[in-house]
């Protein structure tokens, strides 16, 4: 009983700097961010305790607006946090990826299904929803990332519905802030065991990252990647 009170004595100051972490993050990137969240927790606790007084009961209303106001605070606080940090998330390499990491349960994701030298990436994610393909870089140049790897997925699971989505700030593009939501939107079709069985073929193909035998450091200039991703004998 004392080693589970010690450690979550221990495990307080480390929420509470993570928070002071994330807080000072957040300010860098909204200024405003102090002046609302303390506007947001009076404004709450100054209707409820106004209607404390219209019903006769200014203490029971002000202790439950004192603790709806701190709630409303950290609901308003953790939503400008997340706005923020896909602010600064925002068109760097592998920012889709660190969001699909943290999309949720029944999720399955693979980062850099494929990639070319110009670091255009596809990513893979499968749920009941199916596979998504989620690819971020320049459109062009990514369409022909994601028709080729629809190609090679059709030859192993072509009964699996495919999505692909493209994470950017252009036209026909997802913002990053919204693909977590737009990829729950995706009705869901397959049940628990048919997304196993979809990972279970898809680990079984392999994907670029694992089977293209690429050199260790820098790679050479002029090295064209070989095709097919066999290994030289």
């Amino acid at each position: 009983m004392a080693r589970k009170e010690s450690a979550a004595d221990a495990a307080n100051p480390g929420r509470l700097k993570q928070i002071a972490l994330t807080y000072k993050m957040t300010r860098k990137v909204d200024k405003t961010i102090g002046l609302v969240l303390v506007a947001v927790g009076i404004v709450t606790f100054g209707v409820l305790l106004a209607i404390g007084f219209l019903i006769g009961h200014p203490v029971y209303l002000g202790i439950l607006g004192l603790l709806l106001g701190f709630l409303a605070a950290a609901i308003v606080f953790g939503r400008r946090a997340e706005r923020a940090a896909f602010g600064q998330m925002e068109g760097q390499p592998g920012a889709a990826a660190a969001v699909l990491d943290n999309i949720g349960r029944g999720w399955t994701t693979t980062p850099a299904v494929a990639m070319n030298r110009s670091q255009d990436v596809v990513h893979r994610a499968v749920g009941k929803a199916g596979i998504v393909l989620v690819a971020e870089g320049n459109p062009n140049r990514v369409k022909t990332l994601l028709a080729a790897e629809k190609k090679k997925m059709n030859r192993v699971v072509a009964d699996v519905p495919v999505h692909d989505v493209m994470v950017g700030t252009g036209e026909h593009q997802i913002a990053l802030k919204k693909l977590r939501t737009t990829m729950l939107k995706f009705p869901r079709v397959l049940s628990g065991p048919q997304v196993t069985a979809t990972n279970d073929r898809l680990r079984a193909m392999g994907d670029l990252m694992s089977n293209m035998p690429l050199p260790k450091g820098p790679m050479p200039k002029g090295m064209r990647m070989p095709k097919g991703g066999q290994k030289p004998r």
